[in-house]
């Protein structure tokens, strides 16, 4: 693992020990920031389920303004840390030791202000990246910026189409064991 492209580009990653986390390969993670990468500069992040914490790192890397971490696993959190420290982006991140929706709960208590990117990959074949949709669907606006994206990395027999109130499928990206789903939140229809 290692930081593609930004300030910190070719800094190597720690993995977490043991088999906690699922690190998305680098082919995948470079695919998934092509296609955002004019939308990161001075945007807010909230990387649930982060393990090892190389998404928000390379959102950092190429000009993110803050990533918040979250994972409720000890080895997971001390390991972001480190990758943080090794490639100097420890500014603009915050790394919390907790429950994922736990956080989404606190998030929608007004705890903090909307994220421009969600990004979504939890531990596989839970389906807890429906609980985390659903939870965010529930009042996207709390949790979203006008034009935020929420971006779900789960393996492709995990897939079903969630019936959503306020958010919608807008992509899905196929790479290998491997889909990129990708959500807005849905147009308001004007009032008359």
């Amino acid at each position: 693992m290692r930081v593609i492209s930004g300030t910190a580009k070719g800094r190597r990653l720690k993995s977490v020990p043991g088999d906690s986390t699922r690190p998305i390969l680098d082919r995948v993670k470079e695919s998934l920031f092509n296609i955002i990468r004019d939308d990161i500069p001075e945007t807010r992040w909230l990387d649930l389920f982060a393990g090892t914490g190389q998404i928000g790192i390379e959102a950092l890397s190429r000009g993110a303004a803050e990533v918040i971490f979250t994972d409720k696993v000890k080895a997971a959190v001390k390991t972001i840390h480190a990758n943080l420290k090794h490639t100097q982006l420890t500014e603009g991140a915050q790394v919390r030791l907790t429950d994922a929706f736990a956080y989404l709960d606190s998030v929608k208590n007004g705890y903090q202000a909307a994220f421009d990117f969600i990004f979504i990959a939890p531990p596989q074949y839970l389906d807890l990246w429906i609980e985390a949709m659903t939870k965010i669907d529930a009042d996207p606006g709390a949790f979203l910026s006008e034009n935020g994206q929420i971006i779900v990395q789960i393996d492709p027999v995990e897939f079903k189409e969630l019936e959503l109130k306020g958010l919608e499928l807008t992509d899905k990206r196929k790479y290998g064991r491997t889909i990129l789903c990708f959500y807005e939140q849905k147009a308001t229809e004007p009032s008359l």
